[in-house]
Order: C-alpha cells, then structure tokens, then sequence
C-alpha cells in the first residue's frame, strides 16, 4: 500500500474513531441531561412541598391553640408563592393570607384532624394559571374540626428548569465539538507509532532486512505489535540468509561435476588422441552419478520444507536394515565393520529409513580411519541406531551446525572427500518425521551419531 492511501485509510480511521464517541458521548449526555432535568425537577418540587407543609403545620398548630379566628396566616417570608387558607368545621374560609382573603377555597380535600393530604394542582381557583403543591392538614381547635390548606406555586421550578434547559442546549454542542477534536487528536496521537513502524516497513526490502520498526516506549498492543514484528523481520532475515546461503551452495555444488564433465570432453575434442575413452565414461559416469544423488537430495529437501516428509509407514526391522547397510559396507570399503545387532521393529516408512541409515553409514565409512561400528538396540520405548566411526571425530561446538544443509568441516571432511553436506540434514530430517531424533553424542576418538525412533 503507498504511503497516501495510507494517510487516507488512516485519516479515515480517525474521522471514524472520532465520530463514534462523539455519537456515545453525545447519547450518554443526552440521557444524563434528560435525567438531571427531571431530577432537579423533582428536588425542587420536593423542597417547595416541604415549605408549604411546614406553614401548613405552623397555623395547623395556632388554630389547636386559639381557634380559627384569632390565627395569622401571612406567609413566613415566602410572599405571594405561599398561599393559606383555614377553613372551619362547614367549610367556609374563616382566616385566608391576603393574596386570597376574598377567594373560595382552594381544593374540596377536607382530611380528619391528624390527618394530612398532599396534591399537586395544575390551577388554582384564584387567577393563577401556575401549578402548585397543596398541603391539606386537618386539625381539632377549640370550635371544632378545621382544615389548613398551603398551596405553594411551583412557577419558579419551571423557571429554574427553562435556565437550565437553556445552558445545557447551549453546552451541549459545545462539548460535543470539543470531545469530538479531542478524540481525533488522541486518534492521531495512538495511531502515531503505527504510522512510524510502516514508514519504516515500507523502506524495508528483500535485499536488505537489517532495519527494525521503532517501538514506543509503552508497553500497550502497540509496542507488542512492534516487538512482534521486529521478531518476525528477525526471522525473515534469518530464513533469507539460509535460503541464499542454500542457493549458492547448491549453485556451486552443481558446478563442481558439471565443470569437471565439461572439461573432460573438451580435452577429449581438442586431443581425442590422448584421452582414454574407458577411462572418460567413467569420470563422466561418476560425476552424473554424483550430480543425480545432489539433485535427488535437493528435491528431497524442497519437499519437506513444503509440505514435511511424505510416509508410507509399515513395519521395519531395523536391524535387517542396519544388517545390510554393514555388508554393503564390508563390500565397497576396506573397512573393518562391526555389527551388534538386536531384533527391534518399528513403524515407519521402509525406503526412507533405508536411506536414512545409508547417509549416516557412507558418512561414518568416508571418515573412517579403519573401523565402523554399527549397534541396533532396544532403550525403553525407543529404537536406537549407533553409528560410531574412528575418523577426526565432531568437535563439541559443532554438534548442532553438523546438521545444518551444505555444511562440511573443516580438515578432512570436505568437498575433497566426497559429501555435499546434505546427508546428516537428511537423515535428521527423516527421524524427526518419524517422531524421532538423531544427534551427536560423545564419542573418543572418532564420531558418534546416534538415531532414536520410537518402537512400534
């Protein structure tokens, strides 16, 4: 992807971050706001029916003392928005506050004395178009049964709630705006270490895998993704490296026989009365033989890299096995070879293991001094294969690259000897996918390769 789409597939990312939590901020305020009006609604209609229920009790308890007519119903500092009325035992209007003295009563509730009965009236008879919260209080006094009424208007809630209505539609937009910037700011500021690790993977190229993507000094997702692809760049530019390494080494094993096949009849056209013909058919013929087991060994090694070693399993005597790799032996080489084997069967492909055993015995046998040792036994639940040569032997630190694809120590074993350096990488390659193993274990003097396979 090129860097602008990728500023734009980016930028989209950040318009659309910060459009979804405008749009949740926006729901989540306009519920909250819906909530806040009703509740404050509610708080101060509460608070307003507390005061009209406290002057309704103030003249309840002066008309238990003195009766209804020697009873002051002014308002306790609350002026016009409290209104009182006190009507006696026939439910006329005997003490009233002075916005109402000529008015009739105010609700037709009449409770018994003790009793108290609270209503919310959307208009009073009195030229009010305001809703109010009406306290009706019965009471005993010294006439008789009377009833205190104390209606408060709830003007100022609707008023307080239009100002507040007003603010928060003015606010609203405002913080929505504001939490929208932020979001796509913050968006930007997130997305800002992604942006840097692909600059960097776009500079990145097959010819050169040494560059690593920063990473941020937090430690979120994002420096895991950075960390995460550093390790797979670094496995990359491992698996590059091998596969170029590969390359030229099958390049240049390839060119060893076909330069000799080459040479040697260019020498038979230019001086055809000097060359042996016997003696050129079988340099070619041994160089051909040698270029098919390189190129066999080669496909072989293509194939399981791809798709793992194909197995035709069936059960294998192993020791038959190792039984004719040891006469093979004692007919091609001047070698001593001793045998010690034990009857042990296994599961697994027959021509595979066969081959297996052949790349460990003609590598014990081209390293020999004079002597092969070949040991088939039984060790638990396993099979095991030694293959024990009086060669050089297999320095320490070099157990594991001994294993590795074209890889020839140094001295005596080398291209001179005859190997390519892909017979170990073969034969282990055919244990472990027969669930086995196969390594190098201590061994004075000479090499000692062990294969272990599991009984059948």
């Amino acid at each position: 992807m090129g860097g602008g789409a990728w500023r734009d597939r980016v930028g989209g990312v950040r318009v659309r971050a910060a459009l979804a939590a405008t749009c949740v901020v926006g729901v989540i305020l306009a519920l909250s706001a819906v909530a806040f009006v009703l509740l404050q609604r509610r708080e101060l209609e509460s608070t307003l029916l507390g005061v009209a229920r406290q002057e309704a009790a103030a003249v309840a308890a002066q008309v238990a003392r003195n009766g209804t007519t020697a009873v002051d119903v002014t308002p306790a500092g609350a002026g016009e928005q409290v209104l009182v009325q006190v009507l006696d035992a026939d439910g006329t209007v005997a003490a009233a506050s002075p916005a109402i003295r000529r008015a009739p009563p105010l609700v037709g509730a009449r409770p018994q004395p003790g009793t108290t009965v609270t209503v919310r009236e959307d208009r009073l008879p009195v030229g009010e178009e305001d809703p109010f919260a009406v306290v009706v209080q019965g009471v005993r006094g010294p006439e008789g049964p009377a009833v205190v009424v104390s209606a408060h208007s709830l003007e100022t809630v609707r008023r307080a709630n239009d100002v507040l209505i007003r603010l928060l539609a003015l606010g609203y937009p405002v913080l929505l705006g504001l939490v929208a910037a932020t979001s796509y700011w913050l968006t930007g500021r997130a997305l800002a270490p992604v942006e840097a690790m692909r600059r960097r993977l776009a500079g990145i190229t097959a010819t050169d895998l040494s560059a690593r993507v920063p990473v941020p000094p937090s430690r979120d997702s994002v420096a895991q993704l950075a960390r995460t692809m550093n390790e797979t760049l670094d496995r990359l530019a491992a698996a590059t490296e091998a596969q170029r390494r590969f390359v030229a080494d099958a390049s240049h094993e390839l060119r060893s026989p076909l330069a000799t096949i080459r040479a040697a009849h260019e020498v038979a056209a230019v001086h055809p009365e000097v060359v042996d013909r016997a003696t050129l058919h079988a340099d070619v013929m041994a160089e051909v033989g040698r270029l098919e087991r390189l190129v066999d060994d080669l496909l072989f090694l293509a194939r399981s890299d791809e798709s793992g070693v194909r197995l035709e399993r069936g059960e294998v005597d192993l020791d038959d096995l190792v039984d004719g790799e040891a006469g093979r032996l004692r007919r091609t080489s001047d070698l001593r070879i001793v045998s010690r084997l034990r009857p042990v069967r296994v599961s697994g492909d027959r021509h595979q293991l066969a081959r297996a055993l052949r790349n460990l015995c003609d590598n014990a046998a081209r390293y020999a001094a004079g002597c092969v040792e070949l040991t088939v036994a039984g060790d638990g639940e396993e099979a095991v294969v030694d293959v024990v040569d009086d060669g050089p032997g297999i320095p320490a630190a070099e157990r594991q690259r001994v294993f590795d694809r074209f890889v020839r120590l140094d001295g005596s074993r080398g291209r001179a000897a005859g190997g390519a350096g892909l017979g170990l990488a073969i034969a282990r390659e055919i244990a472990r996918a027969h669930g086995g193993d196969l390594a190098v274990v201590d061994s004075e003097p000479g090499a000692h390769l062990r294969l272990r396979l599991p009984l059948d």
